[in-house]
């Protein structure tokens, strides 16, 4: 799937929006999305190796991150996440390409003295329960992020979630985050995305709110 996500001057008629949710509710099938080209010479690789299921991988228009590109790709395993960065109370759960806004917005909660783990889903479907349920028990805070609508990424973890009980306690606090439910002009993705909140702004905000307190005008260290 080209063009995951929003596209800039391709304007509100091409960008990505939907696809995480009507391809979702579908038996079967394998949805990924790459955090970075690297990952998405993996996930080509993974889809040729997929031969008994339909499945979609989702990369956005545009360039990519300047990581270090892999040789070969090599098929990974199915409907698994990674932890890309360990903390211990606010889990930032990535997919797609916001990855690196999480990166960075993890940088600055730091600055605030919140401990961030990072995690890339890689799949939305079959979706990696044990990472979902760890990132829960582990951490006060649990933010999805995805280049999508309503219905998504972030509708699989929720759901995940109550079948397991993690929400039972009243003790995590979740929030996703997702495209807003309109169609944006065209404008730089950048621009886009700042204006959607998904950018590493938004992201700390989104925290902050979670946690009760407004990043403007948060000065002391919570540890």
């Amino acid at each position: 799937i080209d063009r995951a996500g929003l596209v800039g001057a391709d304007g509100a008629t091409h960008a990505g929006s939907f696809d995480n949710a009507f391809l979702g509710c579908l038996p079967n099938m394998v949805i990924m999305a790459a955090a970075d080209e690297a990952e998405l010479v993996h996930m080509v690789a993974t889809q040729v190796a997929i031969n008994d299921r339909p499945s979609a991988v989702r990369y956005p228009r545009g360039e990519g991150r300047g990581v270090e590109m892999p040789e070969v790709g090599v098929p990974l395993p199915i409907g698994k996440g990674r932890i890309v960065r360990q903390g211990n109370k606010i889990a930032l759960l990535s997919f797609g390409t916001r990855l690196a806004e999480c990166e960075k917005a993890a940088d600055e909660l730091a600055a605030h003295g919140l401990s961030t783990t990072i995690a890339d889903a890689r799949f939305m479907k079959p979706l990696d329960v044990d990472l979902v349920l760890k990132l829960a028990r582990d951490h006060d805070v649990l933010i999805t992020v995805e280049e999508g609508s309503i219905g998504g990424f972030g509708s699989h973890v929720l759901q995940t979630l109550t079948d397991n009980g993690a929400l039972d306690s009243g003790l995590l606090r979740v929030r996703s985050m997702i495209l807003p439910d309109e169609f944006l002009d065209h404008d730089t993705p950048a621009a886009m995305y700042a204006r959607s909140g998904l950018d590493a702004k938004g992201i700390v905000a989104k925290v902050f709110e979670a946690l009760g307190k407004d990043v403007n005008t948060e000065t002391v260290k919570l540890a």
